[in-house]
C-alpha cells in the first residue's frame, strides 16, 4: 500500500473515534430528558473521554515506541468498544461516567499514536497536506454523528444510538487491523530522549495553540445543540444544523494543509482561520435563529483552514527518535485543557442561563491561540 492508502486508513480509524467521542453532544438533548442531566453533567461527560489523556498520552506514546504502535492502536480499538458497551447496557448511572473513561484511554493512545504514524510516514514530505487529511477525520466523525445519531435515537431509542457508536468502531478496528503497515523508515524499539536538546519550548506552543483551537471548536459541536434548541429548534434540527458546521469545516480542512504547502506559512493560515472564527463567533447569538445556521456554515469554513497547519507544527522540529513522547507531551496539553474546558463552558452556561456563554467562551481561546501562535513564530530558532 503507498502512503496515501495507509493515510485512507488512518483516517476511517480516527473517524470512528470521533463519532464516540461527539455521540453524547449529539444525543445531549434526549440524555438530558431520559437521565435527568444537567448541562454541566453534559460538558462532564464530554470531557471525561478526553480525561484520561492527561495520565496516558504519554505513557502510551513511550509504550508504542516499545511494542509497536500498531498493537497498541488495536488493542485501544478494543478499549473502546468494551467502554461503549459498558456505557450502553450496564446498569447504573455510574456506567455512563465509567463507560467514557474506559472508552477515552483507547480514544487517547489512539489519537496520540496515530498522529506519530502520520508524521512517519509524511515527515518532510506534505506534511500539512497529509496531517489536513488526517485531522479531518475528526470533523467527519462528529459531523455524522450530528447527523444521524438523534435519528436513530427517534427511531429506535438511545440503545440503537450506542450501538450505532460500536458497529463503527467495530469497523474501523477491522480495517485498521487488516490494512495499516509501518514504513521502512519509522523509529521502532525503544527510544532514547536526550532531555537537554529536548525541543520544550516550540512543543508547549504548539500543543497550546492544538488545545485552544480545538477548545474553541468544542464549543459549537459540543453546546451548538443546545444553544439551537434554546432557541427554538427541535433535538434532531439543531444537531442537524450544528452538523452543517462540522461539514463546512471539512471541506476547508484539506485546503488549509495545501495551501500551506504551497505557500511554506502555515502561520499565516492558522491566524486567518483564528481570527475569521473569532469574529463569526459571537454571532450565533446575536442573529436570528435562522440566520444563526448560515453564520454556522460560514465559521465552519473559516475554521477548517488551522487544522492540517497546527497539527504540522511538531513535525517541523522533532527528530524521529523524540516523536512518540514528544506527541504525547503535546497531546497531554491537549487534553488536560479538553478536560477542562466544555465543564467550564457549561459552568458559565448553566450561571449565564444560556448555552451562548459556551460560544464567547470560545472567542477567548481563539484569541489565547493566536497569541501563542505569536511565541511559537517569534522564539529563537536553533543554529
Amino acid at each position: 500500500m503507498n502512503r496515501w492508502a495507509i493515510l485512507g486508513v488512518l483516517f476511517v480509524a480516527r473517524m470512528a473515534m470521533a463519532f464516540q467521542f461527539q455521540s453524547v453532544a449529539a444525543l445531549s438533548p434526549l440524555m438530558l430528558e431520559v437521565y435527568g442531566l444537567t448541562l454541566v453533567d453534559i460538558g462532564l461527560l464530554i470531557g471525561l473521554y478526553l480525561a484520561p489523556g492527561i495520565v496516558v498520552a504519554i505513557p502510551g506514546g513511550v509504550l508504542a515506541a516499545r511494542i509497536g504502535d500498531k498493537r497498541i492502536v488495536g488493542w485501544s480499538l478494543v478499549l473502546m468498544l468494551a467502554g461503549g458497551a459498558l456505557l450502553a447496557w450496564a446498569p447504573g448511572d455510574w456506567a455512563l461516567g465509567a463507560g467514557r473513561v474506559l472508552a477515552g484511554i483507547g480514544g487517547v493512545v489512539v489519537n496520540v499514536v496515530m498522529t506519530k504514524m502520520v508524521v512517519d510516514w509524511f515527515a518532510g514530505r506534505e506534511i500539512s497536506t497529509a496531517m489536513a487529511v488526517f485531522v479531518n477525520s475528526w470533523p467527519v466523525g462528529i459531523a455524522l454523528a450530528l447527523a444521524t445519531l438523534p435519528w436513530v435515537a427517534t427511531l429506535g431509542g438511545l440503545g440503537a444510538a450506542w450501538g450505532t457508536v460500536l458497529a463503527i468502531v467495530g469497523i474501523g478496528l477491522v480495517l485498521f487491523a487488516l490494512g495499516y503497515r509501518a514504513p521502512a523508515q519509522a523509529a521502532s524499539g525503544p527510544t532514547v530522549l536526550a532531555v537537554r536538546a529536548f525541543p520544550v519550548a516550540p512543543l508547549v506552543f504548539a500543543g497550546a495553540i492544538w488545545a485552544l483551537y480545538n477548545g474553541a471548536l468544542a464549543m459549537v459541536f459540543g453546546f451548538g445543540p443546545a444553544l439551537l434548541t434554546e432557541r427554538g429548534l427541535d433535538g434532531p434540527s439543531a444537531s442537524g444544523a450544528t452538523s452543517l458546521f462540522m461539514f463546512a469545516l471539512c471541506l476547508t480542512v484539506p485546503l488549509g494543509g495545501i495551501v500551506a504547502d504551497r505557500l511554506g506559512r502555515p502561520g499565516a493560515v492558522i491566524a486567518a482561520g483564528l481570527a475569521g472564527f473569532a469574529l463569526l463567533l459571537p454571532l450565533t447569538v446575536l442573529v436570528p435563529p435562522g440566520w444563526a445556521v448560515a453564520v454556522l456554515v460560514a465559521a465552519g469554513l473559516l475554521v477548517g483552514l488551522p487544522a492540517g497547519p497546527a497539527m504540522g507544527l511538531p513535525a517541523t522540529f522533532l527528530a524521529p527518535e523524540a516523536r512518540a513522547f514528544a506527541m504525547g507531551v503535546f497531546f497531554t496539553i491537549y487534553y488536560v485543557w479538553m478536560m477542562a474546558a466544555p465543564p467550564l463552558a457549561g459552568l458559565l452556561s448553566d450561571a449565564i442561563g444560556s448555552a451562548g456563554a459556551a460560544m464567547g467562551f470560545g472567542v477567548v481561546m481563539c484569541l489565547a491561540a493566536l497569541a501563542c501562535l505569536a511565541a511559537f513564530f517569534a522564539r529563537p530558532r536553533a543554529g
